[in-house]
């Protein structure tokens, strides 16, 4: 039988009493790592598909979404393709000129601030849907982000979210909305949140097949990789994405250990200037992850 426990903000399920004590093992050992930065606000979600162990720690608090949004934001141009409503090699005309949500007024990127600057050189130009999908995740452009919600709306994926069982997640812009910003509206969402959007990816519950294994092999090719990956071993596959605005750094992975299922993992942090103090911190918490889910040390990323 399972056992579910809550002691400060953390939560286990697991299926016996030796697994019981390891993810409790866990747990301690993630909270010791996270009390050595001063100051540092940390939530972390782990689901592992292969025996149904799990561990939350601050799942439920609310997190500026950063890029992790534009999880959710794939998961409805997808579902958008599968009703006929969108073409993955449709041309969008990319113009770099949006509306802020609080009253219409509009607003531009700016390339210096983006990730993924060449994205702006093709600004008047059709691009199509699949390459604006595929310059979202796996370099985070956020012109391309802002093309794609404009396209299918902020508030489908919103919903899309929300029916996938992702309750408290709120996507509400684009980025670089900055009257919306200083109103306090923002993307926000919890570590349980892209959890379970994470699992239904993999389990194949939130697209078809073909759909659900672009977005998978899209997430498989994420180019910025200094965080969840930086704490296994080299090589290790990871489909993620990462997200970051000032003293904020997230991570959300599906991790591929060898000869077994995956796992999912979900680091959000705030409150730490340093965004290589918040790094080496996801790094450990991701390899302190990965030794309880496989029994194998894995050394990279430990300091």
């Amino acid at each position: 039988m399972a056992l579910m426990t809550a002691l400060f903000g953390v939560t286990f399920s697991t299926s016996g009493v030796a697994q019981r004590a390891s993810t409790g093992a866990l747990a301690a050992a993630i909270r010791e790592r996270i009390a050595r930065v001063p100051g540092a606000d940390v939530a972390m979600s782990f689901r592992d598909l292969a025996n149904g162990d799990s561990l939350d720690i601050n799942a439920s608090t609310d997190f500026h979404a950063a890029s992790t949004m534009k999880i959710p934001v794939m998961l409805e141009v997808l579902r958008s393709v599968e009703a006929g409503r969108l073409g993955l090699d449709q041309g969008i005309l990319l113009v770099n000129r949006f509306h802020s949500i609080v009253d219409g007024s509009p607003y531009s990127l700016d390339a210096g601030e983006d990730s993924d600057s060449l994205v702006y050189t093709l600004v008047g130009q059709r691009v199509p849907v699949r390459e604006l999908m595929e310059r979202m995740i796996v370099r985070s452009s956020n012109l391309a982000t802002n093309a794609l919600i404009a396209l299918v709306g902020a508030d489908r994926a919103n919903a899309t979210a929300h029916a996938l069982g992702a309750s408290h997640i709120r996507v509400l812009r684009g980025v670089e909305d900055i009257k919306a910003y200083d109103a306090g509206l923002n993307n926000t969402t919890t570590s349980a949140d892209l959890a379970v959007l994470l699992e239904r990816i993999e389990k194949r519950e939130a697209l078809a097949g073909g759909s659900a294994r672009l977005m998978k092999e899209i997430l498989l090719r994420q180019e910025l990789n200094d965080e969840i990956p930086a704490g296994l071993p080299p090589g290790t596959p990871v489909a993620h994405k990462t997200g970051s605005i000032t003293a904020t750094l997230h991570d959300a992975a599906i991790v591929y250990p060898p000869d077994r299922k995956p796992y999912v993992l979900v680091v959000l942090t705030r409150n730490i200037p340093q965004q290589e103090t918040a790094r080496q911190l996801i790094a450990d918490i991701s390899r302190l992850t990965w030794e309880h889910a496989t029994g194998t040390a894995s050394t990279v990323g430990a300091k």
